[in-house]
């Protein structure tokens, strides 16, 4: 069996880091808590700016959703359930329902069935789902850069670099984007080491994602992780790696 596929068979979900900030000693409550919250939060913010459309408010109610996740609302959170993703989910959803009732007691209106769901820019109720999701998709490829960058810093390989200049000028040839790499990096490099390049940058990629993608996951299983990346539309961009490594055909 190929690394990847004992790697992606082997990890564990992070639902054991969930209950120790629940149910740990009290330093490891605090650090698993901080631990959660550095690797969710982004999602959540983002979704909020962009449903929001208002920096200051999506602030606030950002600062509101982190006192409920580290004041306890883990506890109702059960593996069994599945994806930690559907867990935030349902508390945002929460979070921006409350958000709106407070509006209305506000503005004299009538509490109860009135209480509008929450919402996407531009969109109706169907959207939160969909809205949520992208930020989710975000967030993990985010996380994917930011290895990649940490990579880059810990080897010398300016795979960063590369990945970012191929994605920022898709429609390049190599020999062109060769000549801007080599003006940028200080130093000659060839077509076809810049094909090399994007290749191992891609795969770096591919495999944090991979990373981010069983971290949220009941069981990390090839499967699950496979069907998160269809449902995310990570697939596709991820199946080249994937193949080369044998983990799908």
């Amino acid at each position: 069996m190929r690394d990847e596929q004992a790697h992606l068979s082997r990890i564990s979900t992070e639902w054991d880091l969930v209950f120790q900030a629940h149910h740990g000693p009290p330093d490891e409550v605090s650090a698993a808590q901080t631990k959660l919250m550095v690797r969710y939060a982004g999602a959540v913010h983002r979704y909020l700016l962009g449903a929001l459309r208002d920096p200051e408010l999506a602030s606030e109610l950002n600062q509101e959703f982190a006192l409920r996740f580290l004041r306890g609302s883990l506890h109702r959170a059960d593996p069994s359930r599945g994806r930690f993703r559907d867990f935030l989910k349902r508390a945002l959803r929460n979070l921006m329902i409350d958000h709106y009732r407070k509006q209305q007691r506000a503005l004299g209106s009538i509490d109860g069935p009135n209480v509008p769901e929450p919402v996407a820019p531009d969109g109706g109720p169907s959207d939160f789902d969909q809205q949520f999701t992208e930020s989710w998709k975000r967030e993990l490829m985010a996380q994917a850069w930011a290895a990649l960058a940490r990579h880059q810093e810990r080897t010398g390989q300016p795979l960063h670099t590369v990945l970012q200049h191929r994605v920022r000028h898709p429609n390049m040839k190599s020999p062109e984007l060769a000549s801007l790499l080599s003006a940028i990096l200080g130093k000659p490099v060839q077509a076809g080491w810049v094909r090399e390049a994007i290749s191992k940058a891609r795969d770096h990629f591919v495999i944090a994602l991979l990373d981010g993608v069983r971290a949220s996951l009941q069981e990390p299983s090839r499967e699950a992780i496979l069907e998160e990346l269809a449902d995310l539309e990570l697939l596709e961009y991820c199946r080249p790696t994937l193949e080369r490594r044998g983990i799908i055909r």
